[in-house]
């Protein structure tokens, strides 16, 4: 009995319910009022006390001390075991209580804590791979530096990395370690499982321990008993469970010491650890480095309502240059916001390329709606100023930003808060629908066209129509996609980036494999040396992405190829929003994955934006290379809507807007350009693309064929010239 009692009272911390919220203790622990049926007691190290004969049957009766109001009171609860999933703890021959969980096997967190201290930076990537440690690890792609939170395994058969920390089986007491460099002030602990294709592993219990020289160290104690705080984890391998110490701790180093895990597996955890620096008055450590930006703009993640209002800022401080509007929206009826910079707005001006940027098609992925948000800040404060370059770019171009496609997703994922989102939770639409999957596949029957040699005399290279199948009543479109689809053909958009999140890598077209079953190949489009450059562009102004020291995110390297890759050749996406773009429309879009971290926490979107502001402004500048000009008709020198602009050597075509005006991007070089359009004779002129700042013009004047000039004259009434006449009786007798 004495084994009992002194067991319990080690685990008493976990169900004082007289420190936490109502139903929860200060761990996140569910209340004896609350917790119906416990999960099996787990058996436990050998440094722990034994419980007795009751270990391993199927009922017990275990006190449980309740706190209301200063009143003590003892109560005998009935435990029973029930079936889920084993657990096991760290070998031993003597057992525990288990930790308490909620008879769906779940933990009781609160819906939304407010942790006081930020991120160290384990998922961001702040925090290094050699300030990780443990106390042993089953392969090099287990080790401490995979303990990262929502870090990703590799995919492939024999990938070398997995998604945790993995300790070795035989080791008794695992412990995996952080060194933050300087006293740090440690608020909290964010834990998962294991992310694995091969299996599930994941930790239920741990405890946490201090030090300031890696040698001494000292436990988190729970407030009323002062033993040992035993934290509950997880139960499944993805969800974020949050624990906040009764007591933050000050300290260098911290250790979480797992000591119950799944059944049969290992003990294997990601990790993020909530800490705030501390002021280091006699300079004894290196000074912490400051995440933080020159410019004063809103660095905070805003929900729906604040977002609208933000946009509404803008608009009535630079009214003359900025001009809001909705495409349509989401499937709960938020609607899709554009903020609009140029300065025309609200007119598309003739030879003035129209771009874009699209945030928050997936809801999860954050920074790309906050950069935006930031951007049309950024612009509008710049351009106030007479910032030349700015001044430039808003004066010679239109750009539009949607910060939010999927404003449902998001909506979800802001009310968990960036570190408990997870990795997949608001990606998708209400309707579970993933957007970058959702447009319509026009690759498959281009390649079909191409291998039947119906390319491009039968089937056109560009412009491809809509399947019959996708504009069904019954067809699964989001009404996002919709929306987004109706804006392509509005505006004749010339270039555009797809920002997103959860890697440091830009990604260009195609993303659909040309071969149908496989998972990846290189694919590219006719235009592969234009994205390339685009690519190389963004990458190439981005800190990050440049960082030579720099960890790669999960599991593949793309700095070894200078931060870009070839979509297909990642990961096949079949409809996705830069294929259809490429294909349906005359717009080079490509994706850009903007941060490790999907949903960093605000403290970090200064240095974010730092990152990112140079590459922003400098790809929209890249619409200027390239030719442009305007297609007129010879004899009214009104310009041609729809007329085709055709590049010897590349097999994609790109059209007029409907005043005659064109943009097509070229890298530097000496091409053949040719103008057709119905009812006019071709025209071909050569065209040099070089290094300096384009677009290089390329006019073009077209003479309307015989047989037209009769059809519009016939249309109108009138009688043939003579000229004319003799032309088309000539031609008649050549035809014949």
């Amino acid at each position: 009995m004495w084994g009992l009692l002194l067991a319990l009272a080690t685990f008493a911390p976990a169900v004082d319910v007289g420190l936490g919220a109502p139903g929860t203790s200060v761990l996140g622990l569910a209340s004896p009022a609350t917790t119906k049926a416990p999960v099996p007691t787990p058996r436990s190290s050998p440094a722990q006390p034994s419980a007795g004969k009751e270990n391993g049957t199927s009922e017990q009766h275990v006190r449980i001390r309740v706190i209301k109001k200063k009143k003590i009171v003892m109560k005998k609860r009935k435990k029973l075991t029930r079936p889920r999933p084993p657990v096991t703890a760290r070998p031993s021959v003597t057992a525990r209580p288990s930790v308490t969980t909620s008879p769906a096997g779940t933990l009781h967190l609160p819906e939304k804590q407010e942790p006081d201290c930020p991120p160290l930076g384990l998922e961001s990537l702040r925090v290094s791979d050699n300030q990780l440690d443990a106390s042993s690890s089953q392969s090099f792609g287990l080790g401490p530096h995979r303990g990262r939170l929502n870090i990703q395994s590799g995919l492939e058969d024999g990938d070398l990395f997995d998604g945790a920390w993995c300790a070795e089986q035989q080791d008794a007491e695992p412990w995996l370690q952080v060194d933050a460099r300087h006293p740090t002030r440690f608020s909290g602990i964010i834990t998962q499982g294991r992310n694995s294709i091969w299996r599930y592993d994941w930790v239920t219990s741990y405890k946490v321990q201090f030090s300031n020289d890696s040698r001494t160290w000292w436990g988190s104690k729970n407030r009323s008993s002062g033993m040992d705080a035993v934290f509950p984890a997880n139960s499944d391998p993805e969800t974020p469970v949050l624990n906040l110490l009764p007591e933050p701790q000050v300290a260098r180093y911290i250790r979480l010491l797992p000591q119950t895990w799944l059944q049969g597996g290992a003990s294997c955890l990601r990790a993020e650890i909530l800490a705030c620096p501390v002021s280091d008055p006699n300079g004894l450590f290196p000074e912490v480095p400051v995440l933080g930006s020159s410019d004063s703009l809103d660095f905070r993640h805003h929900d729906y309502k604040a977002m609208r209002k933000l946009m509404k800022q803008v608009n009535e401080q630079c009214p003359n240059i900025t001009r809001i509007y909705s495409i349509g929206r989401s499937h709960q009826g938020l609607k899709l916001y554009v903020m609009e910079m140029s300065d025309q707005p609200g007119e598309h001006e003739l030879g003035e390329p129209e771009v874009r940027y699209v945030a928050g098609m997936h809801g999860n992925e954050a920074l790309g709606r906050e950069l935006l948000l930031l951007l049309m800040q950024f612009l509008c404060h710049e351009f106030l100023r007479g910032d030349p370059r700015v001044t430039r770019l808003l004066t010679e171009t239109r750009i539009h930003l949607l910060p939010s496609m999927n404003p449902d997703g998001y909506e979800t994922a802001f009310r968990r808060g960036s570190e408990l989102v997870g990795w997949a939770e608001g990606r998708w639409n209400h309707q579970g629908i993933d957007l970058n999957h959702n447009f319509a596949d026009l690759n498959t029957p281009l390649w079909e066209a191409e291998d039947e040699g119906l390319v491009p005399d039968t089937v056109p290279n560009h412009h491809l129509p809509l399947p019959t199948y996708y504009t069904l009543p019954n067809a699964t479109v989001a009404p996002e996609t919709w929306a987004v689809i109706k804006w392509m053909q509005r505006i004749p958009f010339v270039l555009s980036a797809n920002l997103h999140g959860g890697e440091l890598v830009v990604s260009y077209p195609f993303d659909m494999t040309r071969t149908p079953w496989a998972a990846r190949e290189l694919t590219p489009t006719p235009d592969e040396a234009v994205f390339r450059w685009l690519s190389t562009v963004y990458a190439g102004t981005n800190r990050a992405m440049q960082d030579p020291d720099r960890r790669p995110c999960h599991s593949q390297d793309f700095s070894l190829y200078g931060s870009i890759i070839n979509g297909a050749d990642w990961h096949t996406v079949p409809g996705s929003m830069n294929d259809f773009s490429y294909l349906h429309t005359n717009c080079f879009e490509v994706t850009v994955e903007l941060s490790c971290d999907k949903f960093p926490h605000e403290n970090e979107l200064p240095q974010e934006w730092e990152n990112n502001k140079d590459a922003l402004l400098t790809y929209l500048e890249q619409v200027r290379m390239g030719i442009a000009g305007v297609v007129r008709d010879k004899d009214t020198e009104l310009g041609i809507a729809d007329a085709v602009i055709s590049v010897d050597g590349i097999n994609h075509d790109v059209t007029t807007a409907w005043g005659g005006d064109y943009w097509r991007l070229l890298t530097p070089g000496d091409y053949m350009v040719t103008a057709s359009a119905e009812g006019y004779h071709t025209v071909t002129r050569s065209c040099r693309v070089t290094f300096e700042e384009g677009p290089v013009p390329c006019n073009f004047r077209l003479t309307k064929t015989p047989k037209q000039r009769l059809r519009e004259l016939l249309a109108a009434g009138a009688k043939v010239p003579p000229d004319l006449r003799r032309r088309l009786e000539r031609l008649r007798v050549q035809k014949n």
